[in-house]
């Protein structure tokens, strides 16, 4: 197949890539560099079948040839990048799926947006199934990423019932792994290298707000589970297991063998205070649940995180 993937320079991004590129296929990656970087597809450099090209898919743009599939992962995802970056972050939300929905519409192509379990925001149901509305501050400073998502999902459905474009909905939940940014500012890279670096853990509030934590090699697979169905409903993908972010820490601290103390500092505003997916429909429709246990994917992230931190150490001009 010839794949177009947006947000191609991204963590999840980079690592689908890997594998359509194992299996073959071709792809065109998009992506604007405002969050993405060329180091997480350094390994494929010069590959005859990954054509990168730095786009900002909010104006308007073409690719040219027959295309399969266009992969709509696009948009800062953590607090840090899209408190920095609201209007870009509405704009790719809005303008960009619209761009990235026309062109699988003149292409005949299947399309997939990657939502985020943050449509529910602040969820009064738990753990969330699909058919939740959500609760969600429309004028909040998070408002900019989950209204940008929940705008996406209509557009993506509008143009399934007016212009029978093939798609598909997927609503992440927290996924960790390598690649995620050192300073990406979410909890999982934050904990590892605070602990990695000998720095006081932070948790905010008092540490009882839950998340669930998915390895994104499952995401992945849910990914192609997804695609592989003609389903146009949206989709959670996450792992069902629940923690505190102050067992979370926990554990990063007993994993990196660190001793640091735990501080606690201010809850965000409109922090979600718990966080689960129900996945009946994911293990009924798609045969998919998460299988890589939580303690495997941390050391396997926890490996990386301390590999690049001591390039960073070592070579600070080459990080």
């Amino acid at each position: 197949m010839r794949v177009v993937i947006t947000g191609g320079a991204g963590f999840i991004a980079s690592h689908w890539i890997d594998r359509l590129l194992a299996g073959g296929h071709e792809v065109v990656a998009l992506d604007d560099l405002s969050t993405g970087s060329l180091a997480n597809l350094a390994h494929h450099e010069g590959h005859p079948r990954l054509d990168f090209r730095r786009i900002d898919i909010s104006e308007p743009f073409e690719v040219e040839g027959a295309i399969d599939r266009v992969l709509h992962l696009a948009s800062p995802a953590s607090p840090i990048d899209y408190l920095r970056l609201p209007v870009q972050t509405l704009r790719v939300g809005s303008e960009g799926t619209r761009h990235a929905l026309d062109l699988a519409r003149a292409r005949g192509a299947t399309f997939l947006l990657a939502s985020t379990s943050e449509v529910y925001g602040d969820p009064l149901e738990h753990p969330q199934r699909e058919s939740y509305w959500g609760n969600v501050n429309p004028i909040g400073p998070r408002s900019v990423y989950d209204e940008a998502k929940r705008y996406a999902e209509a557009l993506t459905m509008a143009y399934r019932r007016s212009f029978d474009v093939d798609t598909r909905i997927v609503r992440i939940f927290n996924t960790y792994g390598p690649r995620n940014r050192l300073d990406d500012g979410r909890v999982v890279p934050t904990l590892i290298a605070q602990a990695l670096r000998n720095e006081p853990l932070t948790v905010f509030g008092d540490g009882s707000q839950t998340r669930s934590f998915q390895f994104v090699d499952d995401l992945l697979a849910g990914f192609e589970a997804v695609l592989a169905q003609p389903s146009g409903d949206p989709f959670n993908l996450g792992n069902p297991c629940e923690t505190t972010v102050l067992e979370f820490a926990e554990r990063v601290r007993d994993l990196t063998g660190s001793q640091v103390p735990i501080v606690f500092r201010p809850l965000p505003q409109d922090d979600p205070k718990q966080r689960r997916p129900d996945i009946t429909r994911a293990r009924e429709m798609l045969r998919w649940e998460p299988v890589v246990p939580l303690a495997e994917g941390l050391a396997r992230t926890i490996s990386w995180y301390r590999d690049r931190i001591f390039r960073e150490v070592a070579h600070p001009d080459r990080v």
